[in-house]
Order: structure tokens, then sequence, then C-alpha cells
């Protein structure tokens, strides 16, 4: 009951979206704009949609990092369309193999294009849980793909990973390295991130949102604790799960770990003072409100599922 709950709201939750990029380059492929945000590094940012508003499975930021060995893809969208989209962006910049499909967790706007890289047989990476959260969410997955993408769910069959990242991993494109980390439970039980050795680029996926409103499925305060480690990080540029590419990363996370306060706050508060959950969606982060896109309906979500685990401590 557990693990549906947390699918249904993933999923409820999944139809998020990102602001306009402020990136230096765009490059369009039949609608499927392509940002060249650094040395060899593009990001291709999804559509500002919520779930019941024309999800398509392409919502997330899904990128790629082209070295002088080959290139390492960082996620692939939420259908085998996006990620077939993906694959012949790819190669209508560089001929070099796809040597490395990276997923950053397990949520399916991020994962569902992996069978897209099939025949280019690259290493797929994840963290050392998300084989098991695959096999976990499959069927429940399966079905709503086909509920929300319809025809567009046709052939979206999840990649397990083939090697795992268990605390962390260095993958060599030649002439740039990309650093891999596991992290604890924090967004998911099977976030990684990785930095381009090149461009000092961090690839935070779903661990951090900017602009968008932040989201939760597993441990709040694990993911406070994550994101307060990446100050430690000497990078260039930071690119979210969702949201425009960051050269002033620290303020992103900044704002990102002042949401997370608050709601923690504001729903403990709740909790003490005897309110319902129901009110709580209502009142939990409200000053935060005008600061974030898609407020009323993640944080709603956000709420649905901390009140209850809360209530226990």
């Amino acid at each position: 009951m557990r693990i549906l709950m947390i699918i249904m709201s993933m999923l409820a939750f999944v139809g998020c979206a990102h602001s306009q990029p402020n990136q230096t380059a765009s490059v369009n492929h039949d609608d499927f704009a392509i940002e060249n945000v650094g040395d060899g590094i593009y990001v291709h940012h999804g559509a500002h949609l919520d779930i019941d508003t024309g999800y398509q499975g392409d919502i997330c930021n899904i990128s790629f990092v082209v070295g002088s060995r080959g290139v390492a893809v960082i996620d692939t969208g939420g259908s085998l369309k996006v990620g077939q989209q993906l694959r012949e962006a790819i190669r209508k910049i560089t001929p070099l193999p796809v040597l490395y499909v990276i997923n950053t967790h397990v949520h399916p706007d991020h994962i569902y294009g992996n069978a897209a890289f099939l025949t280019d047989k690259p290493q797929f990476i994840g963290h050392e849980k998300l084989a098991n959260a695959m096999a976990t969410r499959e069927e429940q997955y399966a079905k709503l793909n086909v509920q929300l993408l319809g025809e567009d769910a046709k052939g979206s069959e999840l990649v397990k990973p083939t090697m795992a990242v268990k605390t962390t991993l260095e993958i060599d494109l030649g002439d740039r390295q990309l650093r891999l980390t596991a992290h604890p439970v924090a967004h998911t039980n099977t976030d990684v991130s990785l930095v381009d050795s090149k461009t000092s680029t961090l690839f935070a996926g779903d661990l951090l949102f900017i602009d968008r409103t932040p989201v939760i499925e597993s441990d709040i305060e694990g993911l406070i604790a994550e994101l307060e480690k990446f100050k430690a990080g000497q990078f260039k540029q930071v690119v979210p799960g969702h949201g425009p590419v960051a050269k002033d990363w620290l303020a992103a996370i900044n704002n990102a770990e002042r949401y997370l306060n608050v709601l923690l706050a504001d729903i403990r508060a709740s909790i003490k003072k005897g309110e319902s959950m129901e009110s709580a969606m209502n009142t939990a982060a409200a000053s935060e409100k005008e600061k974030w896109v898609l407020f009323d309906i993640a944080n709603r979500r956000n709420v649905n599922i901390l009140y209850p685990a809360l209530e226990w401590e």
C-alpha cells in the first residue's frame, strides 16, 4: 500500500515543468529544442505542463555530454518517442557513439526513453537501488503510461541499469570525465548526481528544482541535507532536474532549501496544533506561493506525502 501511495502521488506530480531557460545557444530539431550550455554540454527542457494539461512524456531536463571518445546521456524522457527524439538530436550534433545512459532517479519522466538507445549498446547507469525500484514500480508505471500517453506509450519499456553506482563512480569520455555520486534517501531512494570535469557542470537531477516548486517523494530532511552538501562544490553552473540552467547555482540551492524548510516547519506546526491534513494543504508554505511555478498543485501533493509521515515523529 505504501509503495502504491508513493507511485500514485509521484505520478500525480510527474507532470512538472520548467521555466524558460537562460542558456547561451539554442538549436531546434523539429521543435525538439537543444540548448548548448557549455563546451560539449547540451540540454533539452521539457514542456511546462501539469499532468492534467497535456502530458506527453516530455517534461524534465534531459541532457548529453560529448567527449572525444563518445557521448553520455543524462536522463532520457518519459517515453520511447521522446528518447528517439533525443537520439536524433544527438546524431545531428555528433557521430560519436553513445557510451553511457545515466538515469538520475526512478521517476518515469526521466527513464522511459532509455529503450531508444538499446541499439547503441551503451552502459545503462543508475543508483544501486534503481533496478529494484524499477521492478517494484514497473506494472503501475506501465498502466499509467498507457493512460497518460496513449499511442505514444508503445515501446516505452523500462531498461534497467547494467552498471550500478554504490557510492561514487567515474566514467571516461576521453577529454573529460564524469564523476557520479549515489545519494542517501532524499528526493527518492535512487538519486544520482554527476559533475563534468571539463566544465564544472553539476547535473543535480531532481535533487534540485529551479523556479518550479520542488517535489518530495521520500525524505524532506534528507533532501535538505543533500542540497546543503552541494554548497561545498566548485561548480560553474548547475543543470537541475526541472528548470533553467543556473550560473548562480548557490542562490538556486538556497531558494530550494528555503521552501523545503518552510514547508517542513509549517506542517509540523499544523500537526502540533491538531489541524487536519486538508487544512495544512491550504496553509503550509503559503508564504512561498508567489515564488514558484505550479505551487498550488505541487505544494498540496507535497503535504499529502509528508503529513502522514511527520504525524509519527
